[in-house]
């Protein structure tokens, strides 16, 4: 092989490359959404509450369960910048994380989405 086909060769490769990558950051490409926002946006109107801290790892998993449809879910961050509690959580009475207030119910620790889906009747499809 003589040298300009190797360059070609290897731009097409690095085109190809580049054109994978980018299509899954382009919009359309991926669904709109996650995947639980109908069960995320129906605990909200039920007035359910997931209170947590950014450096509780129970809090982070259950974050991760729900994935992009967090962003839907009523939360409360509880850690403030100097390390103690937020005065929103102090005030609710919020002494572990994660913490659930369903309905004035208090539920700690990460809950299965079919707990939630039971203490609201929201519907986890």
């Amino acid at each position: 092989m003589n040298k300009n086909t190797i360059i070609i060769i290897a731009v097409l490769v690095i085109v190809a490359v580049a054109f994978v990558f980018l299509q899954g950051k382009m919009p359309g490409t991926t669904p709109a959404g996650g995947k639980y926002d109908e069960f995320a946006k129906c605990l909200t109107e039920k007035g359910a509450t997931f209170y947590g801290a950014k450096w509780c790892g129970h809090c982070n998993n259950q974050k991760e369960m729900f994935g992009e449809s967090f962003k839907h879910v009523n939360y409360i961050e509880c850690s403030d910048e100097d390390g103690g509690q937020s005065d929103a959580c102090e005030f609710a009475g919020i002494t572990a994380y994660p913490t659930w207030d369903i309905a004035g119910e208090r539920v700690q620790g990460a809950q299965k989405f079919e707990t939630l889906s039971e203490k609201t009747g929201c519907v986890l499809e």
